[in-house]
């Protein structure tokens, strides 16, 4: 059996009356490819925003690492530095060039963990001074330079990786849609996440950029990489997917590996579904 990464339990989610998601319950295993396919309005990206806790669930639990997510006491923000998310519409720091967007995080949290260590280190130092049984101080083990430099090492590599490397220096505007949606990709793997969620990162493409991004999110999942991935690409969803989820009006209809939802659809709404878009 698979490790579960993701646990999830009765997620429900309403915005004011409108319930969105009805008690979701599915587990994501370390390595698996799960593809959430279904209509529009049926739940897939809410699905996705509440794995992150984008948004605030309205009930039910998502367990990762150990912890409730879900629960508003968690601090969200140290899980999200696991958790990568790729969106439609990019969101690329616009002010910022492409190897900026790229280390920003990377650097920000680097520099929270060693000044964090320099805090208990000063306090260490102080309480030993008042205590025969004397505590070790902490190893720092990079300095300021040292955390922006491998940042800004890890941006080259991963730029390097999609053929972009002469764009670090530019800014997002000057790029294409398919350059933008990769840079956003790299920026999200340069945090090392355990899981990297799309939410239909090919939608806001034009046709022949559609290619240039499926091709790297197939490099990433024949890696090994945990993803779940909310799109309207049905080949992509066959080649790629270890798991399919069909959503429908807030709940999974149907699961499955991809040749038996494609070739085997049980429910008449999964068979009405494909009937449109094959």
């Amino acid at each position: 059996m698979s490790e579960v990464l993701l646990k999830v339990i009765g997620l429900n989610k309403k915005f004011g009356e409108n319930e969105v998601l009805k008690s979701i319950t599915t587990d994501i295993c370390v390595g698996e490819k799960v593809v959430v396919l279904g209509p529009s309005g049926s739940g897939k990206s809410t699905f996705l925003r509440c794995l992150n806790c984008m948004e605030d669930p309205t009930g039910g639990s998502i367990i990762f690492q150990g912890e409730d997510i879900a629960d508003v006491k968690v601090d969200i923000n140290k899980h999200r530095e696991n958790i990568g998310m790729v969106f439609q519409q990019f969101n690329l720091f616009n002010n910022k060039t492409v190897l900026q967007n790229i280390t920003l995080v990377p650097t920000v949290l680097g520099l929270k963990k060693m000044r964090k260590k320099m805090t208990k280190n000063f306090w260490i130092k102080f309480t030993n001074l008042f205590t025969k049984n004397k505590k070790e101080l902490l190893v720092i083990e990079a300095t300021a330079k040292d955390i922006k430099k491998q940042a800004t090492d890890e941006a080259y590599k991963l730029l390097d990786r999609i053929g972009l490397a002469d764009k670090a220096d530019v800014y997002p505007s000057t790029l294409s849609g398919g350059q933008k949606q990769r840079v956003a990709i790299v920026r999200a793997l340069a945090m090392h996440p355990k899981v990297i969620l799309f939410d239909e990162p090919t939608s806001a493409l034009d046709p022949e950029m559609v290619g240039e991004v499926l091709d790297l999110i197939k490099e990433l999942a024949d890696e090994g990489m945990t993803m779940v991935i909310v799109t309207h690409e049905m080949g992509f969803a066959r080649e790629v997917a270890t798991r399919v989820l069909f959503m429908d009006e807030g709940i999974i209809a149907e699961e499955g590996t991809p040749e038996e939802l494609f070739n085997n659809p049980k429910s008449p709404r999964l068979q009405e579904f494909l009937s449109k878009v094959l």
